[in-house]
């Protein structure tokens, strides 16, 4: 699977693309500025988006929207629980800082069973 990451912490990014990797999975693009993040939501080649709910200070769920209209599933990040979430984005896979390698799979599994 072509997975995009938006994430603003370098150390973060390494850390999942090692793990997606682990999981067969390629990081096919990274943002960790908003003007990029917004670029990869409208444009990127993916099968999957990782998008940290904060990014440099910025709630990101107009990114998210824009991979979801494009029918791109989507897992949340964070160093909080679905509760830190806005209500209407609960729902939604979310894997928490630090991250699990089960928990990543199964959030995996979770966005793109519910595209299905």
């Amino acid at each position: 699977m072509k997975v995009v990451l938006v994430e603003d912490e370098s150390m973060v990014v390494m850390l999942l693309e090692d793990m997606l990797a682990d999981l067969g999975h390629e990081v096919v693009a990274t943002a960790g500025r908003l003007d990029r993040a917004k670029e990869c939501a409208r444009q990127a080649d993916a099968d999957l988006a990782v998008i940290d709910v904060n990014l440099n200070g910025e709630h990101t769920y107009e990114i998210a929207q824009t991979f979801l209209d494009r029918g791109i599933p989507i897992i949340f990040s964070t160093g909080y629980d679905a509760a830190g979430l806005d209500p209407q984005w609960r729902r939604r896979p979310l894997v928490q800082k630090p991250f699990e390698l089960s928990a990543l799979e199964a959030a995996i599994r979770g966005a793109t069973q519910s595209q299905v």
